[in-house]
């Protein structure tokens, strides 16, 4: 863990886990600060689905809560936490995360490596932002179809490229577990982040929900509404263990409020 707690301000437990609270420009200072400084962070994002897997899934709940920058990706977060007496400013998507981070490194000259999906998404992605931005943004990028023993040597790769931004297009729980057994090996980046999906909606194979459907917590079912068959489960029964799991929270906080008093 390096000095990045100096800069943000403070934390609030979110059912067990770390959240900073920090709105997206304060996230991209830290980010920005960071590599300024040569430090290096492993970001994460949470949202309802993973708080649900955390409860359960062991290694995904230690690759998450070892993270030295925790954002709430999630409106539904945002609204559990102040439910639960905890406030943030705002809901920081990682998909947008990835789109200002991008454009940071544009302005500042730093290089970015992406790493996931297809490989005819992630050239895409690569393409799209080379004609955007220029090709000296570009560190590197590779498909995120390897197996279990390539993890190191992908993990090689990416360290020895010369990137000062990573970001991950895997599937969750894969890229947080991937990241935190491999921090020793990138930890010549400045910064690594996990975006799921995000290179999709970049180069146009997925659209994602209108902002104002973003702003009222409805993305989640924008995203189901394109994908039933795969998304019913992780959604619908992924929402209703979620509100379950911060009503019983504030249940024992009412308890607990009354036993004291």
């Amino acid at each position: 863990m390096n000095n990045i707690k100096n800069i943000a301000p403070k934390r609030i437990n979110f059912l067990g886990i770390p959240v900073d609270v920090l709105s997206m420009k304060e996230t991209i200072d830290v980010v920005d600060n960071a590599i300024k400084a040569d430090e290096h962070i492993n970001h994460v994002v949470i949202n309802a689905g993973k708080v649900v897997s955390m409860q359960t899934d062991k290694q995904l709940f230690e690759s998450v809560v070892s993270c030295d920058l925790i954002n709430a990706d999630g409106q539904a977060i945002v609204w559990g936490a102040r439910l639960l007496g905890g406030k943030l400013p705002e809901r920081v998507a990682g998909a947008d995360l990835m789109q200002e981070l991008v454009k940071l490194a544009a302005e500042k000259k730093y290089k970015c490596f992406f790493l996931g999906a297809k490989e005819e998404i992630v050239k895409k992605v690569v393409d799209i932002y080379t004609e955007k931005y220029g090709a000296g943004i570009i560190a590197g990028y590779r498909n995120g179809y390897f197996k279990k023993e390539e993890e190191a040597g992908v993990a090689k790769q990416i360290g020895d490229s010369g990137a000062q931004m990573l970001f991950v297009a895997i599937t969750s729980p894969k890229k947080e577990n991937f990241m935190y057994a491999h921090r020793d090996l990138l930890a010549g980046v400045n910064f690594t982040m996990g975006v799921g999906g995000t290179f999709d909606v970049v180069a146009g194979f997925t659209k994602r929900a209108p902002v104002w459907m973003q702003n009222i917590g409805m993305e989640w079912f924008y995203r189901f509404a394109q994908e039933p068959k795969r998304m019913w489960k992780r959604y619908l029964v992924g929402n209703s263990k979620f509100i379950y799991l911060v009503l019983k929270a504030k249940g024992k906080q009412l308890f607990s409020s009354k036993k004291a008093s």
